[in-house]
């Protein structure tokens, strides 16, 4: 057992402590003034040693031992030599000794708590992140598991290849806390990889140019390879080749024939490959020529390519299907044309990739109408709407047509999970399309119907759409029965509109007819629409039941597109959004367009009702005020919703008029983003972890700057960026690999926008590179804390230099007993010695025989008739006067022991008494 103070410094204030108590004994030496001073001096010693935090240490039995175990990728097959090391280092622990276990790669994890039990894990349970090795951040988690201000021990089993975090200052921090790190070489056996480490490409390019491409591969052996050269996604070069050992440089020249923001990928392939991490490479270059426009089309697409080309644009069309489905396929073009596209055949994801290019990176947007675009092409409440200018929804719906919506929604077991989810989402964006008045009735079916919503008119849209999405999953599927009871709740109803959604992923047999249903449901004026969920659906007789219901069958291979035939459906339902009456659209006198309308405008046939959002701009308007002609800014893209269609069916004069291809050439120019040219010089490289970009100005432009970092599958990375240096910026990206896009935005004093955009890749993590083990930095961390570097397991639980003590904090005894001296100290100088310790011998004093007291007195006391007669008068001063009135007073005398008198001397006393009383009256 010992004695630890926290403060030691702070036993310097019993210098003026005793000090002070030395000036007071000055004073007085009494023996009243000793004892207080003797009080003081100890409470000050309490005091003070209280302050200084003293601390009993009180020896415990055992060690505590973490074992941190290294299970990156850089240590392959390292889990069986850990635990094996484990296992045997516990057998050899005593009774007393402890231990845990933690597994770290990129991040530490708990893999079994601190503990005294014998037995150990048999496998790792825990699912490690091993990109990375971040030793620090493992030894900093298993510091913590370890018994605060108590000696212990971590083992670090690795191969000490440390790629982020600082495992020299977190070692540091060890010594401090008097833990041990002790280290276990874990070795890897020589294993054959090969990996791309540069893939060079000119930054900037032009249309047609030679681009010479250099390809850098590392081998630490000699052996054949394929390399595959890829220019956004499209394959253009694939070459065999021997690799020798070491460093090795290829070149190739490249014919660049497409304009914009081109990615190039690297890629080698060979036989037994540890690592195919390290297998590709990308990069970015910015061709400069004709502006690349993407048109998106179906059926009666008009001749917008032509007219396109004719005015000198790039021009790629592609039908919906094929998307792109990475965000690099639509940054290589400055302008995106859907020409009548239905929402029912495009992804999510595909929707977000088009909404990053337009927020972040400036590509126009332009959406024309038809029949399968807009509402009607299900594109209610997804990011193209977000992205356009105008609402799908109609604001004013009193003269839609009453409408009676059913919804059958298949919840069977096998629509488990993301299916019914989505398939609930697509019923609650369908419930908002609806109106108050309009009429809703939701079954789910298993293998029975359940109705969810009874069929009546919408009163309480959140209620509804509540209960659509506390739908849980069931057991089979029966479909004829819930369909026979959605026919049934629609037939009597006087509706204008009356119709059937039908979704499922399933098949069920029936003895029912449905071709008899649906017949008989057509004669009270009821449609069904039919959507097939899945690989496991009956197409067939969902095809025909849309077939013979008059309504629409969807084909779902993707889930996420399930909300957009819902909406779309809706507004089919109700026919109304098209305005097919002809009319001479109105022009609100926008400069932008006022060349085109100088001489009048031509007639229109149709248009897709809309509703113009609120910082929108709307050059041409129809007669009752829908937007026909909508703009707006959207982040750094420009984004232009045309109402009526490109074909000339609804479009009318419109495309017969000899400013059409100068019309559509200006819709297109409007939405293409106007980029610098080459204004930073953009570098990398990695600090703790995170890649830094940065961006230096040419011309030295130090104003401040909005950057957006997007990654190639569309998500936002985080990013925080800053001006370090005149005209150079910082930006911090989190550390994942692969390919990122940036776009810079600056404000100049003028108030002018500049944008610049441009791409780079995180390379993979060192990681993926074979360096063999790092046995320097493995002694480093053992000599700063006095460890050692393992090679039997027993010695693990050895003893620790430090030994391992319980500290039992005791300020608040010392703090108990200064106050209870200082009441003491109080209490002596408040009532005297003499009164304290007099009384106490007073009550202490022993009753002997001997005479009384009346017998003590001395025996000859002569009294002198003056004091005789002054005692005669104070006894009557101090007697008091009962006034007569007041016969219930009582006093109480003391009882006068008096010697006897003889008859002389009582008539003498009475005679002087009596003269008394008559004075003093």
């Amino acid at each position: 057992m010992g004695l630890e103070v926290k403060f030691p410094f702070l036993f310097l204030l019993l210098i003026p402590s005793l000090y002070l108590v030395f000036l007071y004994i000055r004073k007085n030496r009494s023996q009243e003034f000793l004892l207080i001073a003797g009080l003081r001096t100890v409470i000050f010693i309490l005091l003070i040693s209280a302050l200084t935090v003293p601390q009993i240490l009180l020896p415990l039995k055992g060690e505590h031992v973490v074992f941190l175990v290294d299970r990156s990728d850089s240590v392959q097959n390292g889990d069986a030599l850990a635990l094996e090391w484990i296992e045997k280092s516990v057998e050899s622990k005593g009774n007393d000794d402890s231990f845990s276990i933690v597994t770290m790669g990129n991040h530490a994890l708990l893999e079994q708590s601190m503990g005294k039990q014998k037995q150990t894990i048999s496998e790792f349970n825990t699912k490690v992140d091993g990109g990375e090795t971040n030793i620090e951040a493992g030894i900093q988690f298993a510091s913590s598991l370890l018994p605060k201000d108590s000696a212990g021990r971590i083992i670090l089993l690795s191969d000490g290849n440390e790629t982020i975090g600082k495992s020299k200052e977190a070692a540091m921090l060890l010594k401090n806390r008097k833990i041990e790190l002790d280290t276990v070489l874990i070795e890897q056996p020589i294993q054959e990889d090969m990996s791309i480490t540069k893939l060079d490409v000119p930054p900037s390019m032009y249309k047609d140019e030679e681009a010479q491409i250099a390809l850098t591969i590392d081998s630490n052996t000699n052996k054949s390879a394929t390399i595959r050269l890829s220019v956004n996604q499209e394959d253009v070069l694939t070459e065999k080749v021997e690799v020798k050992e070491g460093k090795n440089v290829y070149q190739f020249s490249y014919k660049v024939e497409e304009t914009g923001m081109t990615v190039f990928k690297g890629e080698v392939a060979t036989e037994n490959d540890t690592f195919i991490e390290n297998n590709a490479m990308y990069s970015v270059s910015e061709v400069k020529g004709t502006a690349k426009v993407l048109v998106v089309q179906g059926k009666d697409s008009g001749q917008i390519e032509t007219i396109l080309e004719n005015a000198g644009l790039l021009v790629d069309v592609i039908v919906p299907e094929k998307l792109p489905t990475v965000l690099s396929g639509y940054l290589q073009y400055q302008s995106i044309i859907f020409n009548n596209v239905p929402g029912t055949v495009i992804s999510e994801n595909q929707m977000n990739l088009i909404e990053r290019a337009v927020e972040e990176f400036g590509t126009g947007f332009i959406m024309a109408g038809g029949d399968e675009s807009f509402g009607l092409g299900g594109y209610f409440k997804t990011p193209i709407e977000r992205l356009l200018p105008v609402d799908m929804d109609i604001k004013g719906k009193k003269e839609m047509p009453s409408l009676g919506l059913m919804i059958v929604l298949d919840r069977s077991g096998s629509m488990m999970g993301g299916k019914l989810e989505l398939a609930k989402e697509a019923a609650a964006r369908s419930v908002e399309l609806l109106r108050e008045e309009d009429t809703l009735g939701f079954i789910a079916f298993d293998d029975r119907p359940w109705e969810i919503i009874e069929t009546a008119p919408l009163k309480d849209k959140e209620e509804t759409v509540e209960k659509i999405l506390s739908i849980t999953p069931g057991g089979g599927t029966e479909i004829y029965s819930s369909l026979e009871m959605a026919f049934q709740e629609l037939e009597d109803l006087k509706l204008q509109r009356k119709h059937i959604i039908l979704l499922t992923d399933g098949q069920s047999a029936t003895n029912g007819s449905y071709e008899d249903l649906i017949e008989a449901g057509k004669e009270n004026n009821i449609t069904l629409s039919t959507v097939a969920i899945g690989s496991d659906a009956d197409r067939v007789l969902l095809e025909d039941l849309a077939l013979w219901g008059s309504g629409r069958f969807y084909d779902v291979t993707d889930a996420s597109v399930i909300p957009s035939i819902l909406s779309r459906e809706t507004v089919m339902a109700t026919r109304t959004y098209i305005e097919d009456k002809p009319f001479f659209p109105i022009v609100s006198g926008n400069q932008n367009w006022s060349f085109l309308v100088e001489n009048g405008v031509p007639q229109m046939n149709a248009y897709i009702a809309t509703t113009a959002k609120s910082r929108a701009t709307v050059p041409f308007l129809s007669e009752k005020e829908d937007p026909v002609l909508a703009e707006w800014q959207y982040g750094m893209g420009k984004t232009i919703a045309f109402t009526s269609d490109l074909s000339g069916k609804w479009s009318g004069d419109w495309a017969r008029w000899e400013k059409w291809p100068a019309f559509v050439n200006h819709l297109v120019t409007r939405t293409l983003p106007q980029y610098e040219t080459e204004p930073y010089k953009i570098s990398m490289d990695k600090k703790d972890g995170n890649t830094i970009v940065s961006l230096e100005s040419v011309s030295g432009n130090s104003l401040p700057v909005e950057t957006a970092v997007v990654s190639e599958d569309g998500e936002r990375i985080p990013t925080n960026t800053k001006l370090v240096a005149p005209g150079k910026y910082e930006l911090s990206i989190p550390g994942t690999s692969g390919m990122h896009f940036l776009n810079v935005k600056q404000t100049d004093q003028t108030g002018a926008v500049h944008i610049y955009q441009t791409g780079f890749t995180v390379p993979y993590s060192e990681e993926y590179l074979l360096k063999g083990a790092n046995q320097e930095l493995l002694k480093e961390l053992v000599d700063v804390t006095g460890g050692k570097e393992l090679l039997d397991a027993k010695e693990s639980f050895r003893e620790t230099v430090e030994k391992n003590y319980l500290k039992q904090p005791i300020s608040q005894w010392l703090l108990l007993l200064a106050f209870l001296l200082f009441f003491v100290e109080i209490t002596i100088r408040r009532f005297g010695m003499s009164r304290i310790f007099g009384g106490l011998l007073k009550r202490a004093e022993p009753v002997v025989d001997g005479p009384s007291r009346m017998e003590r007195l001395p025996k000859k006391q002569k009294i002198t008739p003056a004091k005789e007669e002054e005692a005669i008068v104070t006894e009557a001063v101090n007697s008091p006067i009962v006034d007569n009135k007041d016969k219930k007073a009582k006093v109480k005398r003391p009882k006068i022991v008096e010697q006897p008198l003889t008859p002389e001397e009582k008539q003498d006393r009475m005679q002087r008494l009596l003269e008394a009383k008559k004075r003093k009256r």
